[in-house]
């Protein structure tokens, strides 16, 4: 199993608790990712890969004690979620999936600026809209490995 597996598996069951407008259980969610971000084993990681991991870390740690804390503020979980799903996507870049995944952008989240997650289907289902515009959204790239 990859290091970073069980960070990717809470990343995605806060995606799907989002999409169900599950606020409770996207701060679950939050909390699964803490727990798994302090059992990474670093020891197989090269140089660049732990430099990459401390920087992507310490944002991942802060979004996902917000989510956590948030139970009812589906609002401020979406905004913590828009700026997590970078730092999964870059997490998934250097250290890989184990998984296809998808690259999924809405258009019209955050009065239209647009933002992107990561999701394990290639079904949109929107995070950022819920249960209000579910399949908002299109594919812009399938991440392979």
């Amino acid at each position: 199993m990859l290091p970073t597996a069980e960070i990717i598996a809470g990343y995605l069951q806060l995606k799907n608790a989002l999409t169900a407008d599950k606020t409770q259980d996207a701060a679950a969610a939050g909390n699964t990712i803490l727990s798994a971000l302090g059992k990474v084993d670093k020891a197989t990681f090269s140089a660049d890969q732990i430099k990459t991991y401390a920087d992507i870390e310490s944002d991942l740690k802060e979004h996902a004690e917000h989510i956590g804390k948030n139970g009812g503020n589906i609002a401020h979980q979406r905004e913590h979620f828009e700026m997590m799903s970078k730092d999964i996507y870059d997490l998934v870049k250097v250290f890989g999936s184990g998984q296809l995944l998808y690259k999924d952008f809405c258009p019209m989240y955050n009065n239209n600026k647009g933002a992107f997650w990561i999701s394990e289907t290639k079904e949109i289902s929107n995070p950022y809209l819920g249960k209000s515009m579910p399949t908002c959204g299109t594919v812009k790239e399938e991440i392979k490995q």
